[in-house]
């Protein structure tokens, strides 16, 4: 759990300095690093949804050619 809540500071923090130096604005710094990473979350549970279907898709073969 330590490991997910430092990497979502980092996440967080870069946002926020890109953005902020970017634009030079502390209110859109603030608020690209809450709304970029709540996207982020819908679009990597669809990405999860569609791996998953691919991987659904291929043969037993490849599976274990990629494990191994």
């Amino acid at each position: 759990m330590t490991k997910t809540i430092t990497f979502a500071i980092l996440h967080f923090s870069v946002a926020f300095t890109v953005t902020y130096l970017l634009t030079g604005s502390v209110v859109i710094g603030g608020a690209i690093a809450l709304i970029e990473p709540a996207v982020n979350t819908v679009v990597f549970y669809f990405h999860e949804k569609v791996w998953q279907r691919i991987q659904s898709h291929s043969s037993p073969d490849a599976s274990l050619e990629v494990a191994a």
